[in-house]
């Protein structure tokens, strides 16, 4: 159906009549939208049934990527660029009068991850399979996302994300591979032919259904899958319990991405959903691998399992129990296959956000998983004994139960055969001090694995128009070989060269500028500095200090007639967790700015501020090829590496950060020159941290500018508030500043001088974009997973 443009289109309007009992004439977008995924999923079953036949006859090794989220986006575009038809698609829909880009709008974007570490995980799904690997995903098919973010009155409103309202075309519901999952009961054990037997009784048992969704390589045969768990009543449900009450219980535990664990329902909720995760998923790798190995003691040689940060940790003592008490095994022969199998990647370096759980919530929610962490504490704090013979305090601080908390990161490590960070400089903060304890006592197990991004999704797919550009340049070699992008460096002072790549930026401009006067009804002005802070609202993530520099340059404005910055457009996009009141003020804070700084006769022609509401993928693919300056500008030594640093470069924006995560690494790559880089190192604020010596009131007095913006949070200068604003004066006054914006305050206002100075300088700017696109080239994903494949799951 896709071997020219006539039979795709006699296929087309064959299957839309077929599957909607309409004429082409009647469909709607919606319809026609449906009827191209199912052609794309049908085309791709040959290859994915293959696929699957091939891992499982074969003697090489398959890797399970478990993950609580996937932030997948829009996934008919990428199917159809990763199968080489997008153009003759393409032009077959447009003499149908059917315009692609509207098409692709009538679908959702999946709503199963919250940030980066869920579009991390969709990244590497797309290079396993570009990179013809047997790599698999296993995640929960969650009914509603985190949540669709409305702005009323500049204030954040939560609203259901339903991205499941019209079905899903890429899903394929397998009732017949579901798993039961057990919670609550009571453990029993008997002793027979002097081993220990364990039964789980009184259990209250859900059943875990999967749904497939095939995971397309670029320009392979390859098809992996991805595995979504979605959890339904089960046949026997608990005689003491209604059963309206039971099955709400049980579909709560796929019906919302990241319960509000601010309660104990809300804790256990999510314990559950972690468990199912983990329960689901090992039954069904260990199944598949019966299938065709008779020996499961042999099972780390044929099978990587890999848990993306700890909140699939409960892998760990869930396949202990299957070998010990389903196949019979002894602990220590179960524990070198567990540690053998199972790998472990750590995404921060907040010390405060390592996951951590009650004793008294835990041990009844999973009695017999307990039992198994106990014994692996106990086992492994004996080990520590014997290496540290009366160090008591190194112990308890090492220890995976301790205080009556189980502890995730430290089961995760003693666990697992490997541990890595996702920059250099997260890995050393791991090894040197978040986890120095633990890097000490095992050395080898530590390692650096530096993010990347799918180059298909971020520019082949967001950038099409840069990407023929950089094919005519130097030809194709770089789609599938990115560090040959090195190659655009020799162009980067070609005027001709120069010209284009600044015609495409604006082009992407004026368009993003449309959508902002379309959704914000706000006119952008293309020719400004478009400065973009896209990322999850946090407060190490500073966008405080980007919007009170906004307010530093208005007021500059109001006091000295004679200031004229460059026009500049501030664009944030942001969702701050629904219990998470100071982020919400921070987003308060952006609108009461922008009412001021946009309809202000003396500085709406200079600095405009937008914020564009529910970010997510697709807009996301909107915002960064229009992008000139990339704000990454979080407390050194607080983001573990960052994703959208590189989706930037990549499309050609420069770089306005601290030496922070992945940052440290663009630099060195780009040189000094073509990045702005600002503020404390990860050194200086450790130090700080550790010794003291910082006192914010000192910058507040000391700087008029910082007195200034930060009393005109409570003095009653943003009209449309009622004492919104001191929680963050308290954060920054009271509370001593905890992520230094006062300290960085002056050396961030100096380098957005300096940028848009070097701004207005074009052939300078074009030349240092260039540079950046050319030196993006490392940070594909497809060079992450050759590593992990490597170093850690021997693929």
């Amino acid at each position: 159906m896709f071997t020219d443009k006539k039979a795709f289109k006699a296929a087309f309007l064959q299957r839309l009549e077929q599957s909607s009992g309409l004429s082409f004439e009647h469909s709607t977008l919606q319809h026609q939208y449906q009827t191209l995924g199912m052609m794309v999923r049908e085309h791709v079953s040959t290859n994915w049934i293959a696929s699957n036949e091939e891992s499982r006859k074969g003697d090489h090794k398959e890797v399970y990527y478990l993950s609580i989220e996937f932030l997948l986006g829009r996934l008919l575009v990428s199917s159809l660029v990763n199968l080489g038809v997008k153009d003759l698609v393409e032009d077959g829909l447009s003499d149908l009068g059917i315009n692609l880009s509207e098409l692709e709008e009538a679908e959702a974007d999946a709503g199963l991850g919250n940030g980066g570490l869920g579009r991390l995980a969709a990244c590497f799904l797309d290079s396993m399979a570009s990179l013809s690997l047997a790599g698999h995903g296993h995640g929960i098919r969650y009914k509603h996302g985190l949540f669709e973010q409305k702005i009323v009155n500049g204030y954040q409103v939560e609203l259901p994300e339903q991205w499941l309202r019209n079905g899903n075309v890429w899903e394929i519901r397998k009732a017949d591979l579901a798993v039961e999952v057990p919670y609550w009961g009571e453990v029993k054990w008997t002793e027979k032919d002097g081993r220990m037997i364990f039964t789980h009784e009184k259990a209250e048992t859900v059943l875990a259904v999967p749904f497939d969704m095939p995971v397309i390589g670029f320009d392979t045969e390859r098809v992996n899958t991805l595995r979504l768990w979605g959890a339904e009543p089960a046949k026997h449900f608990p005689p003491h319990k209604d059963f309206m009450q039971y099955k709400r219980d049980t579909e709560q535990i796929s019906e919302f991405l990241y319960p509000d664990d601010m309660s104990d329902e809300g804790k256990i909720l999510r314990l559950k959903q972690q468990y199912f995760l983990v329960r689901s998923s090992l039954e069904s790798i260990l199944r598949d691998y019966k299938e065709d190995h008779d020996d499961l003691t042999e099972l780390h040689e044929h099978v990587a399992i890999h848990i993306n940060d700890t909140h699939p940790a409960l892998a760990i003592p869930e396949l202990m129990r299957i070998l010990m008490d389903e196949e019979g095994m002894g602990w220590e022969e179960a524990w070198s296959i567990v540690t053998g199998t199972i790998s472990y990647t750590n995404h921060t370096i907040l010390s405060e956000a390592l996951e951590k759980w009650s004793v008294d919530l835990f041990r009844p929610l999973f009695p017999r998983i307990f039992l198994i962490i106990e014994e692996i504490n106990r086992r492994f704090c004996e080990d520590l004994w014997e290496a540290y013979p009366g160090d008591w305090d190194r112990i308890e601080s090492m220890a995976v139960i301790a205080h009556g908390f189980v502890k995730m990161a430290h089961l995760s490590i003693v666990g697992s055969h490997s541990i890595n960070g996702v920059a250099r400089l997260h890995t050393e903060i791991l090894k040197m001090r978040e986890m120095k304890n633990f890097h000490e006592f095992y050395p080898d197990r530590f390692n650096n694995k530096t993010n990347g991004i799918t180059h298909r999704r971020w520019l082949l797919q967001a950038n099409p128009e840069l990407t023929s550009l950089i094919n005519e340049t130097i030809g194709t070699g770089w789609v599938k070989d990115t560090e040959k992008l090195n190659d655009l460096v020799k162009h980067a002072d070609d005027a001709a060269f120069q010209y284009k790549i600044d015609q495409i930026k604006h082009d992407k401009k004026r368009i993003l500028a449309d959508l902002i006067q379309e959704k914000n009804g706000i006119q952008v002005n293309p020719d400004s500095i478009f400065d973009v802070q896209i990322k999850r609202l946090h407060a190490y993530k500073r966008q405080l200090l980007n919007i009170m520099h906004v307010m530093h340059l208005y007021n500059k404005m109001k006091e000295d007639s004679s200031f004229k910055p460059h026009p500049q457009t501030f664009i944030f996009g942001a969702k701050a967790a629904p219990g998470y009141h100071y982020a919400k003020k921070v987003i308060k804070l952006i609108h009461s700015v922008a009412n001021l700084v946009n309809y202000d006769p003396v500085s709406k022609d200079y600095l405009t501020v937008v914020f564009l509401e529910n970010y997510r993928v697709s807009l996301a693919e909107k915002i960064i090829p229009a992008t000139n300056i990339s704000e990454q500008i979080s407390t050194a030594s607080k983001e573990a590496s960052g994703t959208g640093n590189m989706k930037f470069m990549m499309n050609g924006a420069l770089t306005l950060g601290t030496l922070d995560g992945a940052n440290v690494e663009i630099e060195e790559l780009t040189g000094p020159e073509h990045i702005f880089i600002f503020g404390l190192t990860a050194q200086e604020v450790m130090k700080y941290e550790k010794h003291g010596g910082y006192h914010s009131y000192d910058y507040y007095h000391g700087d008029p500018r910082l007195k200034k913006i930060i009393d005109q949070f409570t003095s009653g200068f943003f009209p449309d508030t009622f004492y919104d604003f001191e929680m963050i004066s308290d954060s920054l006054l009271m509370e001593n500043d905890q992520y230094f914006l006062l300290k960085d305050f002056d050396a961030y206002v100096r380098a957005q001088e300096k940028a848009a100075e070097a701004y207005q300088d074009k052939k300078r700017w074009l030349n240092s974009s260039i540079h950046n696109i050319a030196r993006s080239g490392y940070f594909s994903s497809d060079r992450t997973i050759r590593q992990y494949a490597d170093e850690i799951w021997g693929l």
